[in-house]
């Protein structure tokens, strides 16, 4: 149920961010996801892609400070309210959030949420009770393809 997520250590200076995502299309990875956030001399960018493993592999043999974690990945609602529900669900349970971002293409009425938590199998099973939707990457491949 839990998806890979690629986390890149990327130095804020012109032409890094180019030079990743061209690394990866140079490679025929595609991005699925992404979201970066940034400090004054560095950003962590986090990202979906459809070849995890060798998105990791190939950013760091160019140099790049890569890891793979894994992510939940939650449909929901795209209502007002809709992220508030899941997140009251995970805060019920004790579930702590790092992060959270979303996709830019989905099914109409429908919104995919990426969400990094402390406990991963707890927040599956709280969800689960509530008939949320996880998805795996299948799930999300399908959806990807279907907003195209």
């Amino acid at each position: 149920m839990l998806i890979k997520q690629i986390s890149v250590f990327v130095e804020n200076q012109p032409g890094r961010l180019s030079r990743l995502t061209r690394t990866l299309a140079q490679n025929d990875i595609s991005i699925i996801a992404i979201s970066i956030s940034d400090t004054v001399d560095f950003g962590i960018l986090r990202c979906l892609v459809d070849d995890p493993d060798k998105a990791e592999r190939v950013l760091k043999e160019s140099g790049f400070t890569a890891s793979m974690t894994r992510v939940l990945a939650v449909e929901l609602e795209d209502v007002p309210g809709g992220l508030a529900d899941v997140l009251d669900e995970l805060s019920a349970a004790e579930i702590n959030v790092a992060y959270v971002y979303s996709f830019t293409r989905t099914r109409r009425g429908k919104a995919l949420i990426l969400f990094k938590v402390d406990d991963s199998e707890k927040a599956v099973a709280a969800l689960q009770k509530k008939d949320v939707r996880i998805l795996c990457m299948q799930d999300i491949e399908k959806e990807f393809e279907q907003a195209l």
